[in-house]
């Protein structure tokens, strides 16, 4: 249930603001850790502002989606959806400049596979990577797999995620059963599933409760059907004398509307230039930072294996 979920207590977030403040603690505390190195030739101008990880999180988030989308066998939505917020949460308290999004995306998209039960072995999840040779296939598993337990780590051991979509399903059961006023429930399904697709990409997962997405979602879809919808949050859903409660609703989905509305892909210069200063970075930085951040620990056969740095495989390896 919800109600006594992890997911409600510990990943729900009073603001905007505060989730910002969270991810402006992460870039700062890389770009800190970095200055204070001594390491020569390098200034804060060299090192991703915060808009700038912006661009790099959303230009992968978006990666992420794309593989999920094309990925063989077809994957669930629930899978889709939980390994986005595995993402999100990810990169509220790590920044980009020290964990390259390129493997932490596919190593949310295989965990996910995992805890939401969508039964596909390993080998068949880097099949998807499709412009990779079986060799370089294996590879990037290696990677996933070593960086697996870091995620897991990173997110409290938190891995169960509530999705909106069970919601929805039950949102337009009670509207075909209990309210006769709107002819064909299932019209809203298309736009309603068009909402969640795009609040996944926002931080809407971050601040509502998964229930409060669907009803938007499905709200939302009336509306623009032209349909009102007013009388089952009345009659139907009991809010009819709680004005306040019928407040607040109102109000978190004006909320949750400006965030989908201010949302937008980065433009592809900005993303080319935020990349080469990434690339960079994690050329000078990421082996020594993420050498004992591996996950697993360097003992045994997984030590000696060699590592496949970041630059033997690019995004275009992704679909």
């Amino acid at each position: 249930m919800f109600h006594n979920s992890s997911h409600r207590k510990y990943w729900i977030f009073s603001s905007e603001d505060e989730v910002e403040q969270m991810r402006y603690k992460a870039n700062q505390k890389f770009r800190n850790k970095i200055l204070e190195s001594g390491k020569p030739g390098w200034s804060e101008s060299m090192l991703l502002e915060r808009h700038e990880e912006d661009v790099i999180f959303r230009h992968y988030e978006k990666r992420m989606l794309d593989f999920c989308n094309a990925f063989k066998p077809v994957m669930p939505k629930s899978v889709v959806g939980t390994a986005i917020m595995y993402f999100r949460r990810f990169y509220l308290n790590n920044s980009v400049m020290e964990y390259h999004p390129r493997i932490i995306m596919l190593t949310c998209a295989y965990l996910s596979c995992k805890v939401d039960e969508f039964n596909v072995s390993s080998t068949q999840f880097v099949g998807n990577l499709l412009q990779e040779s079986p060799a370089g296939q294996e590879r990037v598993l290696e990677q996933i797999l070593e960086y697996e337990l870091l995620l897991i780590q990173q997110l409290n051991f938190h891995l169960v995620v509530h999705n909106p979509y069970r919601p929805m399903e039950g949102l337009l059961i009670d509207l075909k059963t209990r309210y006769p006023t709107l002819e064909n429930p299932e019209s809203l399904r298309k736009s309603a599933d068009d909402f969640l697709t795009q609040a996944a990409m926002t931080d809407a997962g971050l601040l509502f409760p998964p229930s409060q997405i669907a009803l938007t979602a499905i709200l939302n879809s009336a509306s623009r059907a032209g349909l009102s919808m007013e009388s089952y949050l009345t009659e139907c859903l009991g809010l009819k004398g709680d004005k306040e409660t019928l407040s607040k609703m109102y109000d978190s989905m004006r909320r949750m509307k400006t965030l989908l509305k201010k949302y937008e892909l980065p433009k592809a210069e900005e993303v080319n230039v935020c990349k080469q200063k990434l690339e960079r970075i994690h050329a000078e930085f990421a082996t020594s930072s993420n050498k004992r951040k591996r996950g697993y620990e360097e003992d045994g056969h997984v030590a000696k294996e060699p590592r496949m740095t970041e630059e033997e495989w690019t995004d275009e390896d992704l679909i």
